[in-house]
């Protein structure tokens, strides 16, 4: 893949790149992980009688176990805040429904606009926005599955079982950067 490149003016700006077939089976399959970390989530939802009657939904009170969905679905509340517990439990409740849409549409407009077999990718703004923010999350879900830290050599030792997958949180990272640097220019 090179990098994002924009084309066209007002309008008609659309942001252009060209994944090779290997580079949209990865970015495709680790979007469809973090989709079903994220349905999962949502379907764990509690009941809730007065979200039936008023029709707002709510989500569970308590942070996600999993570390993954821990860093893609934070605590709403700082813990340096009185009754950060509380607050944070009745913000998760009230907003992670949303949060995790947001996330949801992020992903569904990734894997509708990344070719399968790869080729051209074409994104509105509004879609690359979408772009960003889903491969954003993905790359913060590989680096917590892979324990990355900012310490972290570029290469790991062969016998590492993370040395495989860690060029490709190296290229997700460069995939962000170069769509950001892009959608600023």
């Amino acid at each position: 893949m090179k990098a994002w490149k924009r084309q066209g003016r007002g309008d008609r700006v659309r942001y252009v790149a060209v994944l090779e077939r290997p580079e949209a089976s990865v970015l495709r399959g680790l979007m469809g992980q973090v989709e079903q970390m994220l349905t999962g989530r949502n379907e764990a939802a509690p009941e809730d009688e007065l979200a039936a009657i008023t029709g707002i939904r709510t989500g569970p009170s308590t942070p996600p176990d999993d570390p993954v969905l821990a860093r893609l679905l934070p605590d709403f509340a700082s813990s340096g805040e009185e009754d950060a517990g509380e607050l944070s439990a009745a913000l998760r409740s009230v907003n992670e429904p949303e949060l995790i849409e947001a996330k949801l549409d992020a992903i569904a407009t990734v894997l509708a606009t990344c070719p399968a077999g790869g080729g051209r990718v074409e994104l509105a703004p509004s879609q690359a926005e979408e772009w960003l923010a889903a491969v954003n999350d993905v790359r913060l879900a590989l680096g917590v599955a892979l324990e990355v830290t900012e310490d972290m050599p570029e290469q790991l030792p062969a016998d590492d079982p993370r040395a495989d997958h860690l060029p490709v949180y190296h290229w997700l990272t460069w995939l962000q950067d170069s769509l950001v640097s892009t959608l600023m220019a």
